[in-house]
């Protein structure tokens, strides 16, 4: 098992150059498999982790990802970014604390979004949502953990496609110390075009959470990383729900048909 600092370096040296994929897995079984496939890196996901435990996305606590975080880190050889939605604070100095707390975890990579939780005022005013990154970046820098920060606007997932808006807030994030930037709910090739370009040199994380561009359309268009949110889980929840509202609702099994091969798992997590 490589040790935390090497997990940190490897995870910055994938930044320097080309497209990488970081999946997204909900629990540590899911994180041992994607390693199993070969991915180079892992990220957690906010959403994933809330319905593992029965809890609706944005519900979850400060213990909870703290906890989860932990256990992915140590089950994995993978660098580990972590969804650490808000920060879990409003004000500046709560995110430095909570911040650092997630940097004990073992974390390679952190994010920070600037989402309010507040459906009339979904984004936290701009001058706040830069402290707050650079809050962060004290945190980070104080202990000096090499921890990589990801500044995110969330403007796009919360009903406001201002690429404009976005894009001056990922630019001021970059200058408030944040290393990648992130802005879920880009689709069209245009916008995340401009916005790679935008923030370049830095790098920037490209969610994909539906069918459409490839990993080498996305590399095409300068993006440096891929992570496809709580998609994976979604998948396996759609898998699960099906099979079972079939068993409830009409007595029948035919859905688990598709079912894994149990020997094949047991054979997977036995390496």
């Amino acid at each position: 098992m490589p040790s935390t600092a090497e997990k940190r370096a490897a995870f910055r040296k994938l930044h320097e150059s080309g497209c990488f994929v970081i999946p997204n897995p909900w629990d540590v079984g899911s994180a041992k498999a994607l390693q199993g496939m070969g991915f180079k890196a892992l990220a957690s996901t906010s959403a994933g982790l809330a319905w593992s435990i029965g809890k609706a996305d944005n519900h979850i606590t400060l213990d909870d990802v703290c906890d989860h975080l932990t256990a992915l880190c140590a089950a994995v050889d993978l660098p580990v970014n972590a969804d650490f939605e808000n920060g879990f604070a409003v004000e500046p100095d709560g995110v430095a604390a909570n911040v650092s707390r997630a940097t004990k975890t073992g974390v390679a990579g952190l994010s920070i979004e600037d989402s309010s939780g507040d459906s009339a005022d979904p984004l936290y005013d701009r001058t706040l949502s830069i402290e707050r990154i650079r809050a962060a970046r004290k945190a980070i820098d104080s202990d000096r953990s090499g921890v990589l920060l990801v500044g995110r606007c969330e403007a796009f997932l919360w009903g406001m496609p201002d690429l404009k808006l976005t894009i001056d807030r990922l630019q001021a994030y970059a200058e408030a110390g944040a290393d990648c930037l992130y802005a879920p709910g880009l689709k069209s090739k245009d916008d995340i075009a401009t916005a790679v370009k935008a923030v370049y040199p830095k790098p920037f994380n490209l969610l994909i959470g539906w069918p459409g561009l490839s990993v080498a359309e996305a590399a095409d268009l300068g993006v440096r990383r891929i992570s496809v949110g709580g998609a994976l889980a979604r998948v396996a929840w759609s898998g699960f729900l099906h099979a079972a509202n079939e068993i409830a609702e009409n007595g029948t099994f035919d859905g688990l048909g598709a079912a894994h091969p149990g020997g094949e798992l047991n054979a997977m997590f036995a390496v």
